[in-house]
């Protein structure tokens, strides 16, 4: 018996917990005003609570049996069709464990800067580095040289593992480099060496507790400023748990995923570099997202699953043919809300396809809401799905603080064991955030409905103050992309002396269009309420957006009091 597997012999007998109270159909408590997720994990499916165990041991010990992984692929470079086996990829990763702890003096506790696009070396690297009880923090590439040292200086890193297109940014930094690949003329040590020269056999036995750090990630936290979210072995066995719960057991290990987003992200750390390989899928990799490889990619691999972001969704709209996604069955979205107007016309095109919207934070570790059955998913297209198995959430009154039923709308407080420990070396952000009873303040504006489905209006530090009402910027962006000469759109606050904000649109317009200003203020104006008109509108080439598909407000904001300021 194997290591991983002697901690999943009889860890449960849980008799006497009892059930939370829930009023019909909603999963909202009125004595408490909590809503209970509505969806359960079966015994067999319960989360792990063993205290010494860890992230990477958990993840090994789903992999599939020795027999058959000598011969299933996990991972497959959609650029060099380079292939890996389970059977490989376990080896890689105990090999390179053995050469990060023997050969460079890795310890418990060391943070493990990592810059680089996607590849096959980044699960196993991920992994590698939480198997040592190393703890991991990633950056994206496109970062400068600038927020780079930043982030290395604040997660205090000790090691960074860099593409050799990236070293010359971590140079400034003093850190000691480890490249991904061995480049002509480099005199760096790199990963591959390392895995190399390493013995899996000598792969180091570490003492865990499921309390202690395993990532630092850096998102911009419901207050807009960059933190350090401490991410723990508990939040991340949780979230894999979860994620191995929502796919189809039955066809899973029959599944290729295609993955372009980034995995510098949560949503793609916790989907593929981490918790798919508890399902026993196939993963194709992008090294970053580009609309005619990833279809090429879709056939020549015959991918069944895209775990997804809304501009790409749209792109399938907008762009392809039906024939580019005929073996996909289904799509998932999530870093940003889906408008019901682009589920509508992506659910047209692609009906053979299932489309299932969700929700998650970096603070809770990815997961958060989900749509189970497609069926309740095309019933409910504005929805962001159901609580996921675990959870609890409050929708409390911005103004009074009181808890809110279903259909009235508030911020939304979330409980689980995928909530975060903390923000790095920020006790008052996370105060802000995380309440003395362990609710996580999202910052995000929603409601539920009778049936248990989470509803996301908007940020709430987005929200549009036109003559005291509150506009949101993401009703009026998919109205906008449901003109058909819009290809992209985002909404901002502008400053006006008498009603204190107007809503401006910015938008791309198709090819060849000579849609104008006035046009679109009209066409959405036959749509809203007054208060909710366009006022202004921008033509730009692109929208700016994160590399998790979500609008970068804050940019068009400064170019927009730019130009202001200029007139």
């Amino acid at each position: 018996m194997s290591t991983e597997e002697g901690w999943f012999l009889a860890e449960k007998e849980q008799s006497g917990v009892s059930k939370p109270l829930k009023d019909t159909g909603s999963g909202y408590c009125s004595t408490t005003g909590i809503y209970h997720s509505l969806l359960e994990l079966s015994d067999q499916q319960q989360i792990p609570t063993h205290p010494s165990l860890d992230t990477a041991t958990y993840v090994l010990s789903q992999f599939p049996h020795p027999d058959q992984a000598e011969s299933k692929v996990a991972l497959i470079d959609s650029v060099t069709n380079c292939q890996l086996t389970y059977a490989q990829l376990r080896c890689s990763i105990k090999s390179l464990a053995a050469g990060l702890h023997h050969g460079l003096g890795v310890q418990k506790g060391d943070v493990v800067f990592l810059l680089s696009p996607n590849s096959l070396l980044y699960p196993t690297i991920c992994i590698a580095v939480l198997s040592i009880g190393a703890v991991l923090t990633t950056a994206n590439p496109l970062n400068t040289a600038y927020e780079i040292a930043k982030q290395v200086q604040d997660s205090g890193a000790k090691l960074a593992i860099a593409a050799p297109q990236e070293v010359n940014k971590l140079a400034p930094t003093g850190v000691p480099i480890l490249t991904t690949t061995r480049s002509f003329g480099e005199n760096t040590l790199s990963v591959e060496e390392l895995i190399k020269g390493s013995d899996p056999l000598e792969a180091p036995q570490v003492q865990f507790l499921q309390t202690d750090t395993a990532a630092i990630l850096y998102s911009s936290g419901t207050t807009g400023v960059s933190k350090g979210v401490v991410l723990t072995h508990a939040n991340f066995i949780s979230v894999m748990t979860l994620l191995k719960w929502s796919v189809d057991v039955s066809t899973a290990k029959d599944d290729v995923y295609l993955c372009f987003i980034p995995m510098f992200h949560i949503y793609g750390l916790a989907f593929f570099g981490l918790g798919l390989f508890c399902s026993g899928a196939t993963i194709v990799l992008m090294p970053k997202y580009d609309l005619h490889a990833m279809l090429d990619a879709i056939k020549r691999h015959q991918v069944s699953n895209i775990p997804a972001v809304p501009p790409v969704i749209l792109g399938l709209v907008k762009y392809t043919s039906k024939g580019d996604l005929s073996s996909l069955r289904r799509v998932s979205s999530g870093a940003a809300p889906l408008s019901k107007e682009v589920a509508d016309r992506f659910r047209e095109k692609y009906p053979w396809v299932e489309l299932r919207p969700g929700y998650g934070l970096t603070e809770t570790c990815g997961a958060t809401s989900y749509f189970r059955l497609d069926d309740q998913a095309k019933s409910c297209p504005s929805s962001s799905g159901q609580l996921v198995p675990s959870f609890s959430a409050k929708v409390v009154d911005v103004e009074t603080g009181h808890p809110l039923p279903p259909y009235r709308e508030g911020e939304l407080w979330l409980k689980s064991p995928t909530v975060m420990k903390a923000y790095l070396g920020n006790d008052e952000a996370t105060a802000a955030t995380i309440d003395s009873d362990g609710w996580l303040r999202t910052g995000d504006l929603c409601y539920f409905d009778e049936d248990g489905f989470l509803y996301i209006v908007d940020r709430i530090k987005e929200l549009i103050k036109h003559n005291g009402y509150q506009v949101a910027p993401a009703e009026l962006e998919a109205l906008l992309l449901s003109h058909p000469n819009i290809m992209d759109a985002a909404v901002i606050p502008v400053d006006d002396e008498e009603s204190g904000q107007i809503p401006m649109a910015y938008v791309v317009r198709a090819t060849a269009s000579e849609l104008t200003e006035e046009q679109i203020i009209q066409f959405i104006a036959g749509q809203v309420a007054p208060y909710k008109k366009v006022r202004k509108v921008g033509f730009i080439n692109a929208i700016p957006r994160s590399a998790a598909g979500k609008i970068l407000r804050k940019q068009l904001v400064t170019q927009t009091q730019q130009l202001v300021s200029r007139l």
